[in-house]
């Protein structure tokens, strides 16, 4: 395939929902999308972000300038498709070079009906976000009268209030056993023992793939249930342990995973949460949660909060309200250190805790891959005492 050159590049128009418009070229499909602009600084990992369930219902704006060189490839989807409503890049590889690569950018978004823009300045676009917050927008190769886009942009409901887990959970239960291939593997301590295998239930908000990979690879047989799943179906499992998965949307309005999770406590299980799972056990304990102005989305977000500092990948638009955490049962375990957010929780009593950002990374760093090896011990603890009042 040829470079594209721009007299073949269809025009297309990037509204907000203030009335902002940019005018560029169209990759991906033709058409017209609706979501919220949010912005994700990662220098890499297009493709995970892309198929990353917890960006269902956005436009992403790509802060790297180029998109595209490395192509897709199957292996890499954190999903079976892009969640994405739309993207948005300073500039498009249209012949992408690289061994694992099986399709490029433009024709994979193409295949499955996602429309992108191109050739605006990004930069501008990132310090509007960032000043005025994240808003709702839409990218349209057939509608390019501004005024007339921004009135279907303005028809459009706003992010908090919005649940989307719906939209993205398992219709079905399945078990997920494949740990990382041993090419990627990057902890050598890591390997799946039978002898030792734990029963996971996984509660399935919007479930990233290698969030599935890395509890397996520490020896966890997964099963990924809807999130519809009451806790009594849930505990039929006999689990060693709960997941709570990311997802996205406003948390506060999946009520009846907040309501199985609160119900699944009482059962004094190890339980663990990332990203939404985190919102939704702060949720379940009393707590609230609040809408970033422009949430955190990339590959280099710090977290910590006394000695260790973990750089983190992070896809969230909603946070914990630390005033609300009921200080007798939950204590912060990690602050997001750029704005010092609430990036951890933790139980004071029961083998419980949760995070806002993600450490099965993909794409990112690998800081935080410990915290998986934690639920596996908290599992292994809970076995032992269970065998030793057995005894």
């Amino acid at each position: 395939m040829q470079h594209m050159s721009l007299s073949d590049a269809i025009p297309a128009l990037l509204v907000l929902a203030d009335g902002t418009s940019y005018r560029g070229w169209s990759f991906g499909a033709i058409g017209t999308t609706i979501g919220e602009v949010v912005f994700n600084t990662g220098m890499t990992g297009y493709q995970e972000v892309l198929t990353d369930p917890s960006y269902c219902g956005q436009i992403v704006l790509f802060t790297y300038p180029e998109l595209g060189n490395t192509g897709v490839n199957p292996l890499d989807e954190e999903s079976d498709r892009p969640q994405v409503r739309g993207a948005i890049a300073r500039n498009i590889c249209h012949r992408p070079s690289n061994w694992r690569s099986t399709q490029s950018l433009s024709d994979y978004l193409k295949q499955h009906q996602i429309p992108g823009i191109y050739g605006i300045d990004t930069r501008a676009l990132t310090r509007k976000i960032r000043n005025f917050g994240a808003m709702n927008g839409g990218i349209s190769t057939s509608i390019l009268d501004e005024n007339e886009l921004l009135e279907q942009i303005q028809a459009a409901p706003n992010m908090e209030g919005l649940n989307l887990v719906r939209e993205v959970t398992t219709q079905s239960v399945y078990e997920w056993s494949d740990p990382t291939t041993a090419v990627w593997e990057f902890n050598p301590k890591c390997q799946s023992d039978s002898k030792n295998s734990f029963t996971v239930v996984a509660l399935d908000f919007g479930v990233k793939r290698n969030i599935l990979r890395r509890l397996a690879s520490y020896g966890c047989r997964v099963v990924v249930v809807p999130a519809t799943t009451s806790a009594e179906e849930i505990l039929k499992y006999n689990p060693d342990g709960i997941f709570l998965s990311n997802g996205p949307g406003d948390p506060a309005t999946v009520l009846e995973g907040i309501a199985t999770t609160k119900a699944l406590l009482e059962a004094e299980k190890p339980m663990f949460g990332i990203c939404m799972g985190h919102q939704i056990l702060g949720h379940a304990l009393g707590a609230e949660t609040f809408k970033l102005k422009f949430g955190h989305r990339g590959l280099n977000q710090p977290a910590g909060l006394t000695e260790k500092i973990e750089i983190t990948s992070q896809n969230h638009s909603f946070a914990i309200n630390p005033d609300s955490l009921p200080t007798s049962q939950v204590e912060v375990s990690h602050l997001n250190l750029n704005d010092r957010t609430v990036a951890g929780v933790r139980h004071k009593q029961l083998p419980v805790f949760s995070v806002q950002y993600h450490p099965e990374a993909s794409p990112g760093p690998h800081d935080a891959d410990y915290l998986f090896e934690q639920f596996v011990e908290e599992m292994s603890k809970a076995r032992q005492s269970q065998t030793a009042n057995v005894c």
